[in-house]
């Protein structure tokens, strides 16, 4: 008999019915396996119907700033990517958090690789001018391919980005995460 009231004890200390209350929520409780549930199973959706909607329009908006910075000589491009970070953790373990990272992704490359293809041009034609004042025409030719490898460099980035942009928008609009 002292056997089966171990047992019981031990029966209670290995599943724990342990109430945490949650934040955000008035005097609400979850039960302890439900958050580690929720903390190890990604798929399962932990945000409601109508916040994921929200989400959804959310992104909509930074898709379309993205495109819209392109008429702005660039200007609207610090907007979505403040808008993405202001919103990513809301869409912690949701599909969504893919778009998330996947324009802030974009964002940054898009960014580093532009601006090295800018440098590498802006150098070359500077030793372009060198190459040309000092009569010296491997100068010249030199700079001529550098500069030229600066706009192929910031003509692939740019290229890059609106074919991310749109693949992106077109999962979206699916309601499926991006690859």
């Amino acid at each position: 008999m002292d056997n089966n009231r171990d047992t019981r004890q031990t029966t209670k200390l290995q599943q724990p019915d342990l109430k945490i209350p949650v934040s955000g929520q008035d005097s609400a409780y979850q039960q302890h396996s439900q958050l580690i549930k929720t903390q190890l199973n990604p798929s399962q959706s932990v945000i409601s119907k109508s916040q994921e909607e929200s989400l959804i329009r959310y992104n909509h908006i930074t898709y379309l700033l993205y495109v819209l910075s392109y008429f702005t000589a660039g200007l609207l491009w610090i907007v979505p990517i403040i808008m993405n970070y202001a919103r990513r953790g809301q869409a912690d373990y949701t599909w969504l958090s893919t778009h998330f990272d996947w324009q802030i992704k974009t964002f940054w490359y898009s960014i580093i690789f532009g601006a090295i293809g800018i440098v590498m041009a802006v150098i070359g034609l500077g030793g372009l001018g060198l190459g040309v004042f000092a009569d010296s025409s491997n100068v010249a030719l030199g700079s001529t391919g550098l500069a030229a490898l600066g706009g192929l460099i910031f003509l692939f980035a740019f290229i890059w980005h609106i074919y991310r942009i749109v693949k992106g928008w077109i999962a979206l609009t699916d309601k499926r995460p991006v690859p």
